[in-house]
């Protein structure tokens, strides 16, 4: 049992994360815990001797005053004024990743963060691992919740972890090896400010020791910046010209004189180039071989809706990029056409920025044919992209079963991608459900 957490322990947010904090600690003979959400709590059975309150509604954090230690959940704001008042009175604030690294029996942890690729990466880590014969397992933000790994531990697994900026953001640990995506700008809408965004994201890096590793994109300012941060000897950098440890140079990556070659492998999209890029010298930090790595990344398959290729019918090639629910997304994904192709766009409205995403459409997108637009955001885009200088033929679309018709329109020899640069609110419950629409209807073509 961890010294840290002192009972009566609360667990802030019951999501599915809080349920998995909630398990570990009566797994850890806690005997007091506080359960604290706004929505209503359902209570998974509690063991005989084990007390628990629970405190919902709009007054839950009052739970905050029968609490010695808190488990933060990861999508709670750590910097309210309720847990601010709490540690000033002496409470003790803690999370799931920070327990983690605190209690892992693992040879190794790697950590993943960014603002784009990050499950590509974390899971290509995975897949090369595996292809080389080593234990490991996925957890954080992609896979199981980080303390669900505890559960059946061994001490020769590598524990690879996907880590957001709200997991990161009051974390005073470091994995072994940390792998730094590139860094935009992301969730204003929670954090306060760019600065404290990408503050929270240094944390992966900032308690490295001096045996770690850190590996980084060298072209991406901000990511070069909290790579900085680290106190890790060994710094690997992805580079778009001819000074990185991996050096991308159209569809081709090399490391260490080894090259390994888009073509040659099942994922498509020249920005999957970085994250393998990336992938590979982590994997090197772990002693893994740049050739083996190669190999095994060649029969690497993308995750589900993230420039997935759906096939060729009609002479139409398809792409499902539903995970796309931010411009930048939509912006790399495009950049892989070789075709002429219909784009489709939209979703629910986060108030993004569309000026960039609507000026390199228009003007570096020259196989860009047509555009059909759906949900929320479709007349904000449509106007942004007209500023922009749009001369190819855009339509507004009620449903995404209207906007593919009309991408068919593309035909032969042309190319179908839904990448929305949106998320998928309001006509979709997620981008996955908006993703298994479209699989349905290139399988109806």
């Amino acid at each position: 049992m961890d010294s840290n957490l002192i009972a009566p322990v609360g667990v802030l947010g019951f999501g599915v994360e809080g349920q998995s904090t909630f398990d570990y600690l009566v797994r850890n003979g806690v005997k007091d815990i506080v359960v604290m959400d706004k929505n209503p709590v359902n209570l998974p059975e509690v063991p005989a001797g084990v007390n628990v309150k629970v405190c919902s509604g709009e007054s839950y954090l009052d739970g905050l005053k029968d609490c010695v230690t808190v488990v933060r959940s990861a999508g709670v704001y750590p910097m309210s004024p309720a847990l601010f008042k709490f540690q000033m009175n002496g409470g003790l604030m803690t999370s799931q990743i920070q327990l983690f690294l605190e209690q892992t029996k693992s040879k190794k942890v790697v950590g993943v963060t960014g603002t784009l690729g990050k499950g590509s990466t974390v899971s290509m880590i995975s897949h090369i691992l595996t292809k080389c014969g080593v234990n490991n397992e996925i957890g954080g933000n992609f896979g199981v919740p980080a303390l669900d790994l505890l559960k059946d531990e061994t001490a020769d697994r590598v524990s690879i972890l996907e880590l957001s900026s709200f997991q990161l953001m009051t974390l005073s640990l470091s994995p072994d090896v940390a792998v730094v995506l590139r860094v935009s700008t992301e969730h204003l809408d929670w954090h306060q400010s760019v600065e404290e965004y990408r503050d929270a994201k240094a944390n992966l890096v900032r308690w490295q020791k001096r045996d770690g590793a850190c590996v980084y994109l060298k072209d991406a300012a901000p990511t070069a910046k909290i790579a900085s941060e680290s106190p890790a000897k060994t710094k690997y950098a992805v580079s778009l010209s001819d000074d990185g440890d991996a050096v991308i140079e159209g569809a081709t990556l090399t490391i260490d004189g080894t090259k390994l070659y888009l073509e040659d492998c099942k994922v498509r999209g020249i920005y999957q180039l970085e994250n393998m890029a990336a992938a590979t010298l982590a994997c090197k930090a772990l002693g893994i071989k740049v050739a083996d790595a190669f190999e095994a990344l060649k029969s690497y398959e993308t995750l589900p809706f993230r420039m997935e290729f759906k096939g060729e019918k009609k002479g139409i090639e398809f792409f499902n990029d539903s995970y796309a629910t931010r411009p930048d997304a939509t912006i790399a994904a495009t950049a892989s056409m070789k075709r002429p192709f219909a784009l489709i766009l939209g979703g629910s409205e986060k108030n993004a920025d569309f000026t960039e995403l609507s000026q390199i459409l228009v003007n570096e997108r020259p196989n860009l044919k047509r555009i059909a637009l759906i949900g929320a955001t479709a007349q904000r885009m449509l106007e942004s992209l007209l500023q922009a200088g749009l001369k190819v033929t855009a339509n507004i679309f009620p449903t995404l079963e209207e906007a593919f018709a009309d991408s068919l329109n593309i035909g032969e020899g042309g190319t179908v991608i839904m990448s929305p640069a949106c998320a998928s609110f309001g006509l979709f419950k997620n981008y996955k459900v908006r993703g298994q629409v479209f699989d349905k209807l290139v399988e109806n073509v």
